[in-house]
């Protein structure tokens, strides 16, 4: 009589576990480094600058998310990256000239442009899943070098330097009248987006029809769910959420870099898988990705400050996403 609360009970501990794991992860590696380097780990500029770092790789985690849970992955987004800020660059030049300050709204067409530009990639990747019925893995694998080969092209195999703009300031610490702000633009924009995609995700039909695909693609299509259409439409976002984090590089470096955002794809998939998310779909959260990413920067920038080489900072980077897959394993079997 006893044997169903007790599972019942071991599934909602697991359960709230697989939550707060994220959490606790982050908790544990950010006083790791403040009890060992605190003199250099915590000052006001470095969380500042490990925010502005944090931002770009999640705001494509975001997309990466929608991906996941539909039991997909996506190895192109880093070079879909590369290729917004080439975008980006390319335009502004194109429509102010490299005499002239790019006006407001320069800008904002040139950022719409970088990322519509994402958004195709994401469109070319969902259309040779969905219709084309060939695996993620492979698709987004030429994807990868396809696009990054795209971005050098365009760029001319060098970087593209682009008028000053407000997109520029995306990713500098409010001065002065702004100082209230308290955080970067670029930030708030993460923020931002994060919280339509969580109630987009537990609030919508379309999100539930996402968890649905992932957790029983077969199942799904029997309920009435176009499949195909929340496929295309979910790697279409995960490209627009790529463009973004590309505007967010592209005022992160002030420059259009077809070599930027190299390894980028790793980071990511590791900081979703970190945040609940199971690379077999069905399962995933935001505030999760957004913990994992932050634990992601939080590695990165303590080994710096720790003195460790970049070789150190490679193998613990791969650890990291070694122990995440585990742990994905992990909960699958759990549950």
């Amino acid at each position: 009589m006893t044997d169903a609360p007790t599972s019942a009970s071991r599934g909602a501990f697991l359960r709230r576990l697989s939550a707060l794991g994220p959490v606790l992860g982050l908790v544990f590696v950010f006083g790791l480094f403040a009890i060992l380097k605190p003199s250099l780990f915590l000052t006001a500029s470095n969380l500042q600058l490990m925010l502005l770092q944090t931002s770009v790789v999640a705001t494509a985690a975001l997309g990466m998310t929608l991906i996941i849970i539909s039991g997909g992955i996506d190895l192109s987004v880093g070079s879909t990256i590369a290729l917004v800020t080439v975008v980006i660059g390319t335009a502004m030049k194109q429509f102010a000239g490299d005499a002239d300050p790019a006006g407001a709204g320069v800008a904002l067409l040139a950022a719409g442009v970088g990322v519509a530009a994402g958004a195709m990639v994401g469109a070319c990747i969902g259309a040779l899943v969905t219709w084309g019925r060939m695996m993620p893995f492979i698709v987004t694998l030429g994807m990868w070098g396809a696009v990054r080969g795209a971005a050098k092209g365009l760029a001319h195999e060098q970087m593209v330097a682009a008028p000053g703009s407000w997109l520029t300031s995306l990713m500098v610490q409010p001065r002065g009248a702004m100082r209230g702000a308290l955080l970067a633009p670029g930030v708030w924009l993460t923020l931002f987006l994060a919280g339509l995609v969580a109630l987009a995700l537990h609030y919508t039909r379309a999100g539930r029809h996402l968890f649905a695909v992932g957790s029983n693609e077969q199942t799904a299509r029997l309920c009435g769910v176009s499949v195909e259409r929340v496929k295309l439409m979910t790697y279409v976002l995960g490209g627009v959420f790529a463009g973004f984090a590309g505007v967010l590089q592209f005022s992160y470096l002030t420059v259009g870099d077809p070599t930027t955002a190299a390894g980028y794809e790793l980071n990511i998939i590791a900081a979703v898988v970190i945040g609940g998310a199971s690379l077999s779909g069905g399962r995933g959260s935001i505030l999760g990705s957004l913990m994992g990413a932050m634990i992601m920067t939080v590695v990165a920038n303590g080994c710096t400050k720790l003195g460790l080489s970049n070789w150190v900072q490679e193998i613990v980077t791969g650890a990291i996403i070694v122990l995440a897959v585990g742990l994905d394993r992990l909960r699958s079997r759990a549950a």
